[in-house]
């Protein structure tokens, strides 16, 4: 499988070949799989409700069961009752979802794939050259607007997030931090070039 590859100015150099283990076989339901595994550990939990047996109010009978012509009642906690406890309400819970490392990884090389089909990611060569922010724009306006733009930066490379911290529409991430969520719902990914180099490609 093949990207496009641009350097710093915008421009359009020879396709790269992505590595083996990027060409992976369709499977949308590991995919789907592992998204909804990230989306549930993203949430905290930690939403609580009283019951009627916790909120601070008086068990005492309201008033007695008969000759009142009311409505038989028993205490103000009863969940029916303004400040009374709250029926079936949310409690804390433990995310136990998970996913073994290989499907991880896999999931991570499907959406990568996946992008890579649908045109929406490229690779940028030179990302150690960048020496300030408007060379990025610039690069940007080159490779086609979107609403946002994730680059994967490999690690020797990282002191170079500086020069994309200014720009609203892009996110910065690590090659060795990135997940299927990551890159599934990254908008148009640019990858640097270096992640794609034997000797420097990280271990995943």
């Amino acid at each position: 499988m093949k990207i496009a590859n641009y350097s710093i100015k915008g421009t359009k150099l020879a396709d790269l070949t992505l590595p083996r283990e990027f060409t992976v076989e369709k499977n949308l339901n590991l995919l789907a799989q592992s998204i909804r595994v990230y989306e549930e550990r993203a949430h905290i939990g930690l939403a609580d409700t009283k019951t009627r047996a916790e909120v601070n109010r008086t068990k005492k009978k309201w008033y007695k069961q008969k000759g009142t012509g009311g409505a038989r009642h028993g205490a103000r906690s009863a969940p029916i009752f303004v400040g009374g406890g709250v029926a079936h309400g949310p409690k804390p819970k433990r995310r136990i979802l998970t996913l073994p490392k290989k499907m991880v990884k896999k999931a991570l090389f499907q959406a990568v794939s996946l992008k890579v089909a649908n045109k929406e990611a490229v690779v940028l060569s030179g990302v150690e050259k960048l020496t300030k922010t408007s060379q990025v724009k610039a690069f940007l306006k080159k490779i086609g607007q979107v609403k946002t733009y994730t680059f994967i930066l490999s690690p020797k490379n990282l002191e170079t997030k500086k020069y994309f911290r200014n720009i609203p529409e892009v996110k910065i991430l690590s090659f060795q931090n990135l997940n299927a969520f990551n890159v599934f719902f990254g908008g148009k990914l640019v990858f640097d070039a270096g992640i794609f180099a034997k000797k420097e490609r990280p271990k995943k």
